[in-house]
């Protein structure tokens, strides 16, 4: 049996049954109304956005008001789908099925979360909205749609989950057309003029985050900092910390593992609130962590890479899907991560084994290391930043559909199993209007020492199109000769070739002459003035929530 929903959440869905009752004979307004079918031109599939619109002639706001509000209650049906299958079935489906519709279960649940706030917003304007605003729910209509692709992927080889796979199909074409008419309707079609200087944010000082505490806090901080990272001329105004916990091994804290930490952090913070810092002291940490979405602005430093180290060894070949294989998983909004080692183990032989899953919205990580071989980082969907990191990996090891950036990291293609090659990135668009990709900024790429001390005949690419409208930048960036001459490497033979997007800056060092590169139609060689369209000011709108994380960035494209 389905869970029984709440009266609150009753009331409303009467309320949106009534509204969506009432919306098949759709009211014009002042803005241009035109029939559905021609309407529907402009979303990815035509024929079926005409086969769920009402008949009646409308306008670009009417449609996406409809189909946000059927995506609202198909979200729901499909979570109450998911809950009767796993209820039922369950003693007849292998671990394996059960983890892939668990995970769809949260994705689900997730979906009906973005949908109810974007609902919001479009029942109360119609009318472009401010990009932040825009930018927020066009953000939140992509990851359904991701969300839906990656429920999918777990689901494909599972022939006991076919009763789900249908109606995921279906309810992404309807999201599609949700994303496809508010990108239409409310995203403005210009965005701020792009600027190219050179604009290092201020908020960093002498590389540590500046941290604002009460002094109660700042004497916790400072008794147990065994790098002193808070220091007295250090303290700015941007970082708000509410409150700390330590988790030390040697029962000297608050904790002696992780998750009891974020189990005793408040929920639902918002980011006025202020951080709940977790700082975790220098160990090895073996358990699976997990930042579920009630979990929001936290932040987690600890001693230094290699010093403070979380570790796991789950991997597909073990049974696990790639979605719940992370050793650490991030999803509540607002998390920042400093001074870390994430690593998953499993090894090459154990294929997708993910050292740290984000799809934690306006996330941040400095100063990290995520390790491992195949699929080490999902920058899984959502605004991600990265800043200092090392990613060490073989096969798509930077891969997903977040909007993310990231800069001055260091990216290491380590050697991998005999046959194989290395891609960097494997990035996951699947629908024109999501506004997702990966942009690497003054990033630097060399071989690990394994990969450099090994006989050279392992070919490197900087990514290849997982999904058919994958979208990759690489700007200002250091690529050694470890990268292949051609640059890129196709999915499958001429998949996505056309409708990809991948595209070169302006970067250096002896992989990165493009005389050689691949020809596709989706592949492009850029001036700045398209760079600049992936920058952290106007890609991220970073300007907007960095700061508070006190972690220093370039807002726009380096000057030399």
């Amino acid at each position: 049996m389905a869970s029984k929903i709440c009266n609150p959440l009753s009331i409303f869905f009467i309320l949106l049954f009534s509204s969506i009752a009432f919306s098949d004979t759709i009211s014009p307004n002042p803005v241009t109304t035109t029939s559905p079918g021609t309407a529907c031109k402009s979303t990815p599939d035509p024929t079926y956005c005409r086969s769920v619109l009402p008949t009646q002639n409308g306008n670009v706001y009417d449609y996406a008001r409809f189909s946000v509000r059927k995506s609202l209650l198909q979200s729901r049906k499909f979570s109450n789908l998911i809950n009767i299958y796993l209820q039922q079935r369950r003693s007849t489906l292998s671990p394996t099925a059960i983890r892939a519709l668990q995970d769809c279960q949260s994705l689900s649940d997730l979906n009906f979360d973005f949908l109810s706030s974007s609902f919001q917003t479009v029942n109360k304007t119609a009318k472009f909205l401010p990009n932040l605003q825009a930018d927020n729910i066009q953000t939140l209509l992509s990851a359904i749609l991701t969300n839906q692709q990656t429920c999918l992927d777990g689901l494909k080889d599972i022939s006991s989950a076919n009763g789900v796979t249908i109606p995921i199909s279906n309810d992404t074409k309807l999201y599609s057309v949700s994303l496809a008419f508010f990108t239409k309707g409310w995203v403005p079609k210009t965005k701020p003029k792009a600027s190219f200087h050179n604009n290092l944010h201020p908020s960093f000082r002498n590389g540590r985050l500046p941290l604002k505490m009460s002094s109660k806090t700042r004497a916790i901080y400072e008794s147990v900092s065994r790098r002193k990272l808070l220091q007295s001329n250090q303290v700015g105004e941007n970082v708000v910390v509410r409150d700390i916990v330590t988790v030390s091994q040697d029962g000297s804290g608050n904790f002696t593992t992780i998750n009891d930490a974020i189990a005793a952090a408040p929920n639902k913070s918002v980011s006025t609130d202020g951080y709940f810092l977790i700082y975790v002291t220098a160990g090895v940490y073996e358990e699976y962590v997990n930042i579920d979405k009630k979990k929001t602005y936290l932040m987690m430093i600890g001693d230094g890479i290699n010093k403070t180290i979380i570790t796991g060894n789950h991997s597909v070949v073990d049974g696990w899907t790639t979605f719940g294989s992370p050793t650490l998983a991030v999803v509540g909004q607002g998390f920042v991560g400093v001074n870390m080692t994430i690593r998953n183990t499993a090894g090459a032989i154990k294929h997708q084994a993910v050292a740290l899953r984000n799809g934690a919205d306006l996330s941040t990580f400095y100063s990290c290391s995520f390790e491992g071989y195949q699929d080490t980082l999902y920058t899984h969907s959502l605004r991600q930043f990265y800043r200092e990191c090392d990613i060490y990996g073989t096969v798509d090891f930077i891969f997903g559909n977040a909007k993310v950036v990231f800069q001055n990291c260091n990216l290491y293609p380590r050697l991998p199993m005999s046959g194989q090659f290395n891609a960097i990135t494997a990035q996951g668009r699947t629908d024109p209007n999501q506004d997702t990709g990966t942009s690497i900024h003054n990033c630097t790429i060399k071989a690990s020492d394994d990969l450099a001390s090994s006989n050279g005949t392992v070919s490197t690419y900087l990514g290849r199109p997982w999904k058919e409208y994958s979208r990759t930048v690489y700007m200002q960036t250091f690529m050694d000769n470890v990268v292949d001459g051609s640059g890129w490497r196709a999915w499958d033979g001429e998949f996505a070739l056309s409708t990809l997007y991948y595209a070169e800056f302006n970067n250096t060092g002896p992989g990165s002459n493009t005389d050689g590169r691949v020809t596709w139609q989706g592949y492009h060689v850029i001036n700045a003035t398209d760079a600049a369209n992936f920058t952290v000011s106007n890609f991220l709108l970073g300007d907007n929530w960095l700061p508070q994380t006190g972690v220093s960035y370039a807002n726009n494209l380096i000057n030399n």
